[in-house]
């Protein structure tokens, strides 16, 4: 049986295409508030680290500050999401990775289409990945917001840490956000909460088929 999260069908004007419930007003939410404190984070980290950036805006200590609080609030909407039925059930389907993901992940490899489930094994992927790194930034970062709580070695670690790390995490949003500028399907889904079936079919046909009570 569909779960509730995704089992609204809606048709529009004759002609127009059917359309399925693919995401939650909350958690559309979710969504846009976590992107943009990662912007704000990102963005911050570079004005901080970049002397170029830096000269361009002078004022450090407010940068500072937008920094660390954009960094330690970035858990709080995925945590309020919790008591959203919808986003729970999303967040088991992303902790799942089922033997099609492993498929997926051959196929993609090999530059090839692999059915996938409502979130294919590159998103799922992104998610863990995403997740476990912003935990280790904020620890880092908390040891760098408070110095007199750790002894020296543990800051020099924090700092070198914190710093490649957010770098990675700057190419991995990059490139989701290059993904998602050549799937205006995909944008849809996130802006409105609906995408037509015709793309789910194409696109993640094992939730599609999961919609239709197969």
């Amino acid at each position: 049986m569909p779960l509730p999260t995704d089992a609204t069908h809606t048709t529009g004007e004759a002609g127009a295409p059917e359309l399925l419930r693919r995401f939650t007003t909350a958690e559309r939410w979710i969504h846009r508030t976590t992107a943009l404190l990662m912007v704000i984070a990102l963005i911050t980290a570079a004005f901080l680290y970049l002397p170029a950036l830096a000269e361009l805006v002078g004022r450090r200590r407010l940068l500072v500050t937008v920094h660390e609080w954009a960094g330690i609030t970035l858990p709080v909407p995925l945590l309020l999401g919790l008591l959203s039925r919808a986003f729970r059930a999303d967040l088991g389907r992303l902790n799942r990775f089922g033997p099609h993901d492993r498929g997926w992940v051959r196929a993609a490899l090999r530059g090839h289409h692999r059915p996938s489930g409502k979130f294919n094994a590159g998103q799922k992927l992104y998610a863990a990945v995403i997740a476990g790194a912003v935990l280790v930034m904020i620890g880092t970062g908390l040891i760098m917001w408070f110095p007199h709580l750790a002894p020296l070695i543990w800051r020099t670690g924090s700092t070198f840490v914190h710093d490649w790390l957010a770098l990675l995490i700057g190419v991995l949003v990059a490139g989701h956000i290059w993904m998602a500028a050549r799937d205006p399907e995909a944008r849809r889904g996130l802006r409105t909460g609906h995408v037509s079936r015709t793309w789910a079919r194409r696109e993640h046909p094992l939730w599609e088929k999961e919609q239709r009570g197969e």
